[in-house]
């Protein structure tokens, strides 16, 4: 990781940041038909303790603590934080279809984000460990989810997206072998 001389100031040029994803196009945001319980599932995804929500909101914090010493590293998470918003979008648009609502409160008990939800350790290698757990978690819980629904759209979104953190977990652990 190429360290910035100076860790008082904060040099890093964030312009020109992309999402960092595999190089497949999403499908069609559709659905075969409403389905109030497959937009409850998907609101887990969206905002529960492993979603979206937590994964954009950890590397954003892991980012800001970082900021200033990694330039490299940091345009990195901003980039995985980037995808993961568009994660985000792809679930509430699927939520809003199947006729729910795209708040930030599951059905599940303790159903209210919270900053809990959120792994934040102190030293590079540990949060990048945390977030390689998360990605991890998140590919487990998709999958549960496209056992339980039977709507091929919404599998076929599910799916691209697990490719997107399959992609993040490779790169977490290329960084993790560079530390």
């Amino acid at each position: 990781m190429e360290k910035n001389s100076n860790p008082m100031v904060n040099d890093c040029n964030l312009q020109g940041i992309r999402p960092i994803m595999v190089d497949l196009a999403y499908p069609p945001v559709q659905i075969r038909e409403k389905n109030p319980r497959y937009a409850d599932l998907l609101l887990v995804d969206y905002c529960g303790p492993v979603s979206e929500l937590s994964a954009i909101l950890q590397y954003i914090n892991n980012e800001n603590r970082m900021s200033g010493e990694y330039c490299s590293l940091i345009r990195t998470i901003l980039g995985i934080a980037m995808a993961e918003m568009m994660h985000l979008q792809k679930l509430g648009e699927l939520i809003h279809l199947l006729g729910g609502n795209v708040c930030f409160e599951t059905k599940q008990p303790n159903g209210r984000w919270s900053p809990a939800c959120l792994t934040l350790p102190n030293s590079i290698p540990h949060m990048l460990r945390a977030d390689l757990e998360a990605e991890k978690a998140a590919i487990r819980q998709y999958k549960m989810h496209m056992n339980a629904i039977q709507d091929d759209c919404i599998n076929r979104e599910l799916k691209r997206i697990i490719q997107d953190e399959e992609y993040h977990i490779m790169i977490l652990q290329s960084l993790m072998k560079n530390d």
